[in-house]
């Protein structure tokens, strides 16, 4: 009888006893957590409690002050500036503001990314661009400009351009925070489905009744300096 093959999930994020600081002044300490493809993380906690800044040690704006981080691979304390880009194409950065190019349209705001991240090929370009917005449900969007289409539809143009050079890991930082709750859902709900098909999700929020939404997510709090895991409520 041939043993059934076990599914190894690779490890995307390892962070050991990390610490962040501003200065002087330590923002968050024994920082411990994992990443897996396929995994949905909230991290919640007040405004200025270091949420952000734990995300900035991940895509490399910021650097740990102590502990061992490491991002796909790569050790954050010591990585260098020529180092970023490369590490940055296998990261999907969303934000609260949609830092969209509002003198284009869609498309040729997922066209400038592209060509900034060394896609020549017209075609290929093409074929990306039309991939992303129809999966997440706007390629009839493609000529609008952002300022002819609301808040929501915006964040799911932020959200295709993300996925354009298929990260492992999409960071998306308060991006339900200028949204009202129905668009707020709509987005979790597509950034779950992207999940599910590999990509890794750590979003930061306040929202409870966002994160109750995805009842496998992973929950940490960023608590007076400490980072900790938070146990979901469970009803009988």
């Amino acid at each position: 009888m041939v043993a059934p093959k076990i599914k190894i999930i690779p490890m995307l994020l390892n962070y050991n006893n990390v610490e962040i600081k501003y200065g002087d002044v330590v923002i968050l300490e024994e920082v411990n957590f994992q990443v897996n493809e396929g995994d949905y993380i909230f991290v919640t906690g007040k405004v200025g409690s270091g949420k952000s800044s734990l995300l900035s040690t991940i895509y490399g704006e910021q650097k740990p002050t102590a502990g061992e981080a490491v991002v796909l691979n790569t050790k954050m304390h010591n990585i260098k500036q020529k180092q970023l880009p490369a590490l940055r194409r296998q990261l999907g950065m969303v934000f609260q503001s949609f830092h969209l190019l509002t003198d284009r349209t869609v498309g040729k705001n997922m066209e400038f990314v592209l060509k900034a991240t060394g896609w020549k090929d017209r075609k290929h370009i093409q074929e990306r661009i039309a991939e992303v917005l129809d999966n997440v449900g706007i390629l009839d969007k493609i000529d609008k400009f952002p300022y002819e289409m609301s808040g929501g539809e915006q964040q799911r143009v932020a959200i295709a351009r993300a996925l354009l050079n298929k990260p492992k890991i999409i960071l998306a930082d308060e991006p339900t925070g200028n949204l009202d709750l129905e668009s707020s859902i709509s987005i979790v709900k597509l950034l779950n489905n992207i999940r599910n098909e590999g990509t890794a999700v750590v979003m930061t929020t306040h929202n409870y009744q966002l994160m109750s939404l995805i009842d496998d997510a992973t929950i940490y709090n960023c608590n007076e300096g400490h980072f900790v895991l938070q146990k979901r409520e469970t009803t009988n």
